[in-house]
């Protein structure tokens, strides 16, 4: 199914990129994940109807949305930008007049990641690049100071990983790496077209 059919499916509007000229180095441009690495990351990824999903720097809102189509599970998607996080709004609204009746909610907060304030039950954070390791590394401290309260198994998804943000999990962290996930026929032409995840219990 191309981009664009897929959008479609769910009502929402998340294609293309979009740079920001005016922010600071800390802060990466939007660009959706695609579609194909959502189903292959799924294919091999299992999920439980309690886990609760994060997208930090989640845009338009495309991987809330495939997640809690697809898998019925509930998700958050964290966005500084409020350009961004209004399209994610109007995507909400599209996609809720068709949305099936679902104990999984779905819902995006306006903030600066490593602002945001982790929910107990949150236990899955997913990651495409949206920010410098700085942040990471602040948002990675707030999930953890949440399991010290709030002691459960955890695990966070990184999206085409960068080596900055993969040594300060293994390095810095008790997190450890569960599972690679290489996107089929992408990962022939270019090594990050992969999922790591990494799980901290």
């Amino acid at each position: 199914m191309k981009e664009q059919d897929h959008d479609r499916l769910l009502r929402i509007k998340t294609e293309g990129v979009r740079e920001w000229h005016h922010q600071s180095a800390h802060y990466n441009r939007y660009e959706a994940t695609p579609y194909m690495a959502l189903e292959a990351l799924f294919d091999e990824y299992d999920c439980k109807s309690t886990d609760t999903f994060v997208d930090f720097g989640c845009g338009k809102g495309r991987f809330p949305f495939y997640i809690h189509h697809h898998l019925h599970v509930s998700a958050t998607g964290v966005e500084m930008s409020g350009q961004l996080y209004q399209e994610a709004m109007e995507n909400l609204a599209r996609y809720m007049e068709r949305a099936k009746k679902s104990r999984a909610s779905i819902q995006f907060e306006c903030c600066l990641a490593e602002e945001y304030s982790i929910n107990a039950m949150e236990n899955k954070f997913y990651f495409f690049n949206p920010f410098s390791v700085q942040v990471f590394q602040k948002v990675i401290n707030n999930i953890l100071l949440s399991v010290e309260h709030y002691p459960r198994p955890v695990e966070v998804i990184l999206y085409y990983p960068t080596s900055e943000y993969i040594c300060f999990l293994e390095e810095s962290t008790s997190f450890d790496l569960k599972k690679e996930v290489r996107v089929p026929e992408l990962y022939e032409q270019n090594k990050n077209e992969r999922f790591m995840i990494f799980r901290y219990e």
